[in-house]
């Protein structure tokens, strides 16, 4: 399935999210079909996250469980890694004259054993969530304009998204609440369409950095680094993949290179 552009119930700007994995014939050019114009991100005059910092969010008790909790403790890992690494380095050719990309850093994380999800839950849910544990006072850190929340759902529970439900359209999203919280939502990828030929591990390590540079380069979906026909900076390169160091990253496009990399 190609990325598709989900338009929020809210009225706001499209989000584009992590298409289902699908084999790569189905993008084959067809001979006497007109190809699609090449990609090109342009500058909408929206904030970025020039120097991200990421705070990642479990949610359910099933995360205290080993299998989990140790998902959990490799996925910090990652972020540890990741915040460092040439992936956000190479995301410096889209700075601009007020935000300058450079490295991002982790700065924490908690397991709310107490906020159990139901078998589906919305984003809706997620949103009021997020505002209900970021007022003064609450279990997470306060938002700020770098701050980029990872909400993480456990195995077994699915999330909807103006009507469309993870692992039957989707595999991830990013998005933001009154231009000020930043968040990605991450459903558990336990089904064929979000895996493809990877690891559960490797798969939300793609699918998390897919939606970490979605969000530096674009935290107000639209409003920053876009392309009108093919969407944001992951999904113009969705289900490509490389290796940064023991992790499982997927390509982002390159303006500069004209490639994804």
């Amino acid at each position: 399935m190609t990325p598709e552009k989900t338009v929020s119930p809210r009225g706001r700007d499209a989000i584009r999210i992590v298409p289902i994995a699908a084999p790569a014939q189905l993008f084959v050019h067809v001979k006497g079909v007109a190809p699609v114009a090449p990609p090109r991100l342009t500058y909408r005059g929206g904030p970025l996250l020039a120097q991200v910092e990421v705070y990642t969010v479990y949610l359910g008790s099933a995360w205290a469980a080993p299998a989990p909790g140790k998902v959990a403790s490799d996925i910090n890992r990652f972020f540890g890694t990741i915040l460092a690494s040439d992936l956000i380095g190479g995301l410096s050719e889209y700075s601009t004259g007020s935000y300058h990309i450079a490295s991002g850093r982790f700065i924490g994380t908690t397991i709310l054993s107490d906020v159990e999800p139901a078998a589906s839950v919305t984003d809706e849910w997620i949103r009021s969530k997020l505002v209900e544990l970021t007022n003064p006072g609450s279990a997470l850190p306060p938002p700020n304009s770098n701050l980029l929340y990872f909400v993480y759902l456990p195995p077994g529970v699915s999330l909807v998204l103006g009507g469309s439900k993870s692992c039957q359209a989707f595999c991830g999203y990013h998005d933001q609440i009154d231009g000020k919280l930043f968040y990605a939502a991450m459903p558990y990828p336990n089904c064929n369409g979000c895996l493809g030929s990877l690891s559960t591990f490797q798969a939300l390590t793609s699918t998390s950095s897919h939606e970490l540079c979605e969000a530096v380069t674009d935290p107000i979906p639209g409003a920053g680094w876009y392309d009108d026909a093919n969407g944001e900076i992951g999904d113009i390169c969705a289900w490509q993949t490389r290796q940064v160091g023991e992790y499982t990253v997927q390509l982002e496009w390159s303006n500069k290179n004209n490639q994804c990399k």
